[in-house]
């Protein structure tokens, strides 16, 4: 498997590229995350959403397991080069669902010292919004009645 296939590249770059146009203008830019990488054997995630001129520097919200997660830049060619016990190597999230701006993604991961923690809170929000509402109760119903 393919640490970042093409189509992933691509909107990395794209984020980047529309990232500094904004940074030109002085206006913010608050893009989704792009993909989530991760230590399969610790605790340390990576989630980002754009790449720098430079084709190697990730920007995004880096937690290396200490319950500060940080909003920076980290190397794409150190990544890959982690060697992790087993012959294992970091790996892409490839069901990694974005949820929301990299803005909630910090704030969330501020707040619960984790992305996982952060990821579990949103999405439970998530499911909750897309839970339609239960249909009305028949008991509900006779109570009200004789009123």
């Amino acid at each position: 498997m393919s640490l970042l296939p093409y189509s992933l590249v691509f909107a990395l770059n794209a984020n980047g590229v529309t990232s500094r146009i904004h940074a030109a203008r002085g206006e913010s830019f608050d893009p989704w995350p792009v993909v989530k990488l991760f230590n399969p054997v610790g605790a340390a995630t990576w989630i980002a959403t754009e790449f720098a001129e430079d084709g190697d520097t990730l920007f995004g919200l880096a937690d290396l397991g200490f319950g500060c997660p940080e909003l920076g830049y980290f190397s794409l060619r150190e990544i890959r080069s982690v060697r992790l016990p087993f012959g294992l190597v970091i790996e892409r999230d490839l069901y990694f669902d974005p949820l929301g701006p990299l803005s909630t993604w910090t704030d969330e991961a501020r707040r619960y010292g984790s992305i996982v923690a952060a990821e579990r809170v949103m999405r439970r929000r998530k499911s909750d919004r897309l839970l339609p509402d239960p249909p009305p109760s028949p008991e509900g119903d006779r109570e009200n009645e004789g009123s």
